[in-house]
């Protein structure tokens, strides 16, 4: 599991108006990151961090102005998974029962999947466990060539959880996903890229230049039509191709409906880039 603690900010500068205890909010210009702030266990989640981010996340989703989401980890490290000590000793459990506690855990995940904006992953440093999955739960991931990634839980006496049954044969298919979750081994940034884990490997000096300039290029797109490619996408596995494109015919109907499609006509027309308003 993974924890963070958030500053929310507004939509048009680095002011923070809310304190969260594992989190680290800023909002600039449409883009919200979200960094996973407990270095001392390298970000390693705990019922707190649970609760703040299935709270940011509920405001993030009714948020018209929050554009483009970026998860990322403190002190160069995204998230050591579940924080196992803290859950142990009883000092980091929002619940007397491990139920109630897992059930936050389906919240947040759920929560981050249904959102409509775009998700980036920026991972540095260890993604393990819940962290992997949290990291794998959206849209794009983008990792440092010192990203290590793994399914640790049977090391730990687990199964798979944070979504990891789900979206590891999504990602890599299932003969894959089976070996990761088996031996729980660590997986560095090359070999996540070669088997499909990740989007993109960069050099680790590069890479916030590199998430930055595919948040500048999502920014400038429709965001009412990003949100329903996104969510044909998400639903594509479990839909006839009849029902997927009876879902993309309405999907166009809306977008028609919007100020957005003809802005892009009519900038098409007269040579110039579109301003997208998501209106």
């Amino acid at each position: 599991m993974v924890f963070i603690i958030v500053h929310e900010m507004s939509t048009t500068s680095d002011t923070q108006s809310k304190n969260y205890e594992t989190l680290l909010v800023e909002r600039n210009a449409g883009v919200v990151t979200i960094t996973f702030n407990r270095p001392k266990s390298k970000n390693a989640v705990n019922g707190v961090m649970w609760i703040e981010l299935l709270e940011l996340l509920t405001e993030i989703q009714h948020t018209s102005t929050d554009r483009v989401v970026v998860l990322t980890g403190a002190n160069g490290e995204f998230c050591s998974g579940a924080d196992l000590v803290a859950m142990g000793d009883g000092s980091g459990r929002a619940h007397s029962h491990s139920y109630y506690s897992m059930r936050e855990v389906t919240g947040v995940i759920m929560a981050l999947s249904r959102l409509p904006q775009p998700t980036i992953a920026k991972v540095r440093g260890v993604a393990v466990g819940v962290g992997c999955n949290m990291a794998l739960g959206c849209d794009l991931v983008v990792a440092s060539d010192t990203a290590r990634f793994s399914q640790i839980f049977s090391k730990r006496g687990m199964s798979l959880d944070g979504g990891g049954s789900w979206l590891l044969p999504r990602r890599i298919g299932l003969h894959r996903a089976k070996e990761m979750a088996f031996f729980a081994d660590i997986i560095d940034a090359a070999e996540a890229d070669r088997i499909g884990l990740v989007n993109r490997v960069v050099p680790d000096a590069q890479l916030d230049a590199f998430v930055t300039e595919w948040t500048d290029r999502l920014i400038a797109l429709p965001p009412i039509a990003l949100a329903q490619s996104k969510r044909m996408l998400n639903n594509s596995m479990n839909v006839t191709l009849e029902e997927a494109l009876d879902d993309e015919g309405v999907a166009q109907t809306v977008n028609f409906g919007t100020k957005d499609t003809p802005e892009a006509i009519a900038a098409w027309m007269e040579k110039r880039n579109p301003v997208f308003k998501g209106r």
